[in-house]
């Protein structure tokens, strides 16, 4: 039998739940097509979650976060995929609940992965990981929606977390003029070091809840925290703008009014990267690996599975910025 390492939640008394590095079999692992030996992961804030025993994240303890994996195929049953190939596993049931990356191998269905663009190196990969595919989700969407450099300033809230500083970097890459939301003052000088023009206080954004419109002051947002936040930001869209809403740490519901919608035409755009069809996630992998490939040297933290404990109370606990790279090896 081969062993490997992992980090296991487990609950030992009723909602007290242990998190520690375990040696565990490979054998144990669901079944699926393809074995993976995992060489990155990343921290998300849904790992976090799972690891504190969040029963609408995961079900069933003890349980192996890691909604993301990037490793090496070393058995597959199909076709598509031939041992020694690189690839990528995001969201789905990865690390909710399915044995996840914070394990040394992990075991999917085939429908799962992508192959490493190339161009894209592993450690790479997961710099990025679901924050990342975010961001760039975000980013598509709102150029889709027809938002352009020329339109005006683009909005960031939650800026300092995974998928807002990946999209501060991004739309600076892309030649737009960025605004940068933040409740961590201190972060500042690290947020304009990544593209942010401009530093908003979240408490300037969170004033005028009870107002059904307030001034046009964005062309563009990509709303990580969800809340009365995001409904003032709908409510500061310059006409026709659009905004991206991925996250929802501030709060699942705000006080809604149709007024900004039909007076101003601004466009509310949600955005999945969990369930999302594989085509949609490769190609835009490809995109994150050539014409939107991003220096993230600045947003990146590394640690090993012995040193992920502390991270996930830090992320918990609010005091995280940027991204935080899991190595396995």
């Amino acid at each position: 039998m081969t062993e490997f390492k992992a980090l296991q939640i487990s609950e030992i008394t009723d909602n007290v739940f242990q998190c520690e590095v375990v040696e565990r079999q490979v054998e144990d692992l669901p079944a699926g097509d393809l074995l993976i030996r995992v060489r990155y992961s990343s921290l998300n804030y849904k790992d976090a979650l799972s690891a504190s025993g969040n029963r609408g994240v995961t079900k069933n303890y003890p349980h192996t976060p890691g909604i993301d994996a990037a490793g090496v195929v070393e058995a597959s049953s199909v076709a598509e995929f031939a041992v020694g190939d690189e690839v990528i596993v995001t969201g789905y049931d990865l690390g909710m609940n399915t044995a996840g990356g914070f394990g040394q191998y992990i075991r999917v269905p085939a429908s799962w992965a992508i192959k490493r663009p190339q161009g894209l190196p592993l450690r790479d990969a997961m710099i990025l990981g679901t924050a990342g595919l975010t961001a760039a989700l975000c980013v598509d969407k709102l150029e889709q929606a027809g938002v352009t450099p020329e339109a005006g300033t683009v909005l960031v809230t939650g800026a300092t977390g995974g998928v807002g500083s990946i999209a501060v970097v991004l739309l600076k890459k892309l030649g737009y003029q960025v605004a940068a939301a933040t409740g961590k003052a201190e972060q500042g000088v690290w947020l304009s070091k990544l593209g942010a023009d401009e530093i908003v206080d979240r408490a300037e954004l969170q004033q005028g809840v009870d107002r059904p419109m307030l001034k046009e002051r964005w062309a563009a947002a990509v709303d990580t925290v969800g809340g009365d936040i995001l409904f003032n930001v709908v409510k500061s869209l310059q006409r026709g703008g659009s905004v991206a809403c991925c996250g929802l740490t501030a709060g699942v519901a705000f006080q809604a009014s149709v007024l900004p919608f039909i007076l101003r035409g601004v466009n509310l755009l949600g955005v999945d990267s969990v369930e999302l069809p594989l085509v949609v996630k490769a190609s835009m992998w490809d995109k994150l690996s050539l014409q939107w490939k991003l220096d993230l040297s600045e947003l990146c933290q590394e640690v090993e599975l012995a040193e992920l404990p502390g991270s996930i109370e830090r992320i918990l606990s609010g005091g995280m910025v940027g991204r935080v790279l899991v190595r396995l090896d």
